[in-house]
């Protein structure tokens, strides 16, 4: 059993589809890290969800996350655009106040109806969020925060029985993904320059990881290490002694089947026509059962429990795939 892999990034995303933020530590729970995809918007008729799948530009927003104890609502969530946007910041507590905002039960997400409150300004001067988000979008959307329903996760082919939930992510409260799997895909990507599409700048452009918007990256672990395993352990026993904190399991439940949305490049928000789906479709298919033709990388990962991570903790194996 490998014995030298390590947490090397750990990427929180507060609003799904826009830009993340890279920790040093973090707080998690069974529904995954703390903050991470509290937040989504969705059309203001309809009430869908709405990703960068569609609209690509959305990679650009930045969120930030602003904690305050002594805040009623636990501090704010700030928003802010690209300067050629024309859109200003704002600022919405970190919370809902539900004795104020709108509740929606029917927030509509893969095949789910999901709650969740309307988000307000921090304070009542200024434009509304909605108002703000709908001039870049250039339609009627709203920003909204996940109420205290819970959401559960489906059940997977490994895990039938599975009984866990989540919050505004795709699916699963967590994505875990090797970084030496990167090193492979630029390897693919370069043997392939001119060919379907694969613009010469993929000669030397870096493909980064962030591109696949995981929550743990790994390192030493080798490429796509994790579609071997079943359960790890994350946590060192010098951080246990300080901190209490016992290292902590992630079920490793199924694969994560990938869209387009990798294509989006998270400086700029345009899409490739070719990388890196086109490259993935040639060697990561098949891996998934109920996806067998859709490109795999990564692992969708359940807590099992909660408290913090931090980057450099060891990562242990604990079961592996049966063969």
């Amino acid at each position: 059993m490998r014995k030298d892999i390590q947490v090397s990034k750990i990427l929180v995303h507060p609003i799904k589809s826009c830009r993340g933020t890279s920790l040093q530590s973090c707080r998690y729970s069974p529904e995954g890290l703390e903050h991470d995809r509290r937040f989504c918007i969705i059309e203001a008729n309809s009430h869908k969800v709405i990703t960068a799948r569609e609209v690509a530009k959305m990679v650009l927003i930045t969120p930030r996350i602003e904690t305050d104890d002594s805040s009623p609502h636990g501090g704010v969530l700030k928003i802010s655009f690209p300067e050629d946007s024309g859109c200003e910041s704002f600022a919405v507590p970190l919370y809902p106040v539900e004795e104020k905002w709108e509740r929606l039960s029917n927030i509509a997400l893969w095949g789910h109806e999901v709650d969740g409150f309307i988000c307000e300004n921090q304070n009542s001067s200024g434009r509304t969020p909605s108002t703000i988000l709908s001039e870049y979008f250039g339609r009627s959307v709203h920003l909204t925060v996940k109420g205290n329903k819970p959401r559960p996760c489906d059940p997977t082919d490994s895990f039938p029985g599975l009984k866990a939930t989540t919050l505004y992510q795709d699916g699963y409260p967590l994505l875990v993904l090797s970084e030496e799997s990167i090193d492979v895909l630029h390897e693919e990507i370069r043997s392939r320059v001119g060919m379907q599409g694969i613009a010469d700048q993929w000669s030397e452009q870096e493909f980064v990881i962030e591109r696949f918007r995981p929550n743990i990256v790994l390192r030493g672990a080798g490429p796509f290490a994790e579609d071997d395993f079943e359960e790890i352990s994350i946590g060192s026993n010098d951080n246990s002694e300080i901190t209490g904190e016992k290292q902590f399991g992630i079920l490793l439940v199924s694969k994560c089947a990938r869209c387009l949305l990798p294509n989006v490049c998270p400086d700029t928000g345009v899409r490739d026509k070719a990388v890196p789906y086109k490259v993935l479709m040639k060697f990561r298919i098949g891996l998934d059962p109920q996806n067998k033709m859709k490109p795999c990388v990564g692992c969708n990962g359940v807590p099992l429990g909660s408290g913090i991570i931090q980057v450099g903790d060891s990562v242990n194996v604990r079961r592996i795939i049966a063969a």
